[in-house]
């Protein structure tokens, strides 16, 4: 069995087209939904979406942007974060308004 990229890459490549259209669309579904500078971790903010190197989650960086906070009121409050940090958090709740508003209602966060 293949397990370094070259040999998958390898391996890939002297399948029929047909197969590696699969392979291609079963790896673009997957990576579809990943968004970089989030992460989940069970034991990190309850499992929420969080700015990776944070314990900052994004549902109460979206919960204080809808209460009229500016990306330069958010930055200036969380030092830690950066311009790029904003922009996944967007990225996220906008991909994910139904969580978004889950979390913002059940954490009681409304600001």
């Amino acid at each position: 069995m293949p397990t370094t990229f070259d040999e998958i890459r390898d391996a890939v490549l002297h399948m029929p087209k047909g197969d590696q259209v699969r392979i291609l669309s079963a790896v673009a579904l997957d990576v579809a939904d990943a968004h970089p500078g989030i992460d989940f971790q069970e034991n990190v903010c309850g499992g929420s979406a969080r700015i990776i190197r944070t314990r900052i989650p994004v549902w109460l960086l979206e919960s204080l942007r809808r209460g009229g906070r500016t990306d330069a009121e958010l930055l200036a409050a969380y030092p830690s974060l950066n311009a790029e940090d904003l922009a996944n958090a967007w990225n996220y709740a906008r991909t994910h308004r139904e969580e978004m508003d889950r979390e913002i209602a059940a954490n009681g966060d409304d600001s």
